[in-house]
């Protein structure tokens, strides 16, 4: 095989494979730890492949990774249900390399409880 189609053929594996690489799993989270946590929204991004939030709650800010969009719009939270200054509650599992953040399984907003996986 000349080097330039095979070089065009690696370049392409390696493209569809950068994203698959760049999503993170679930196994680098604690679920054998569940925290509940009520705070205030500082920052919420709708934004896929997951809406986040950071949450102020228990004296620090922590990184709550919710579900992709639509399958939070499709259980009823819909792009501007949440807001910062809302407190909201979640509840998940910590991850296991960094101690501010959570995966979460569960969230209650606007008064509404909605169970994301």
């Amino acid at each position: 095989m000349p080097a330039r189609p095979f070089a065009l053929a690696a370049l392409l594996s390696a493209s569809l494979a950068w994203p698959a690489a760049a999503h993170h799993g679930w196994g680098g989270y604690d679920s054998g730890q569940v925290l509940t946590l009520t705070g205030t929204v500082q920052q919420f991004a709708f934004d896929n492949p997951h809406a986040m939030l950071n949450l102020q709650a228990d004296g620090k800010v922590w990184h709550v990774v919710l579900a992709p969009p639509s399958r939070m719009s499709a259980r009823g939270l819909p792009a501007g249900t949440i807001t910062p200054g809302q407190t909201v509650t979640v509840v998940g599992y910590p991850a296991k390399s960094d101690p501010a953040e959570l995966r979460a399984e569960r969230i209650t907003a606007a008064g509404k409880t909605v169970e994301l996986r």
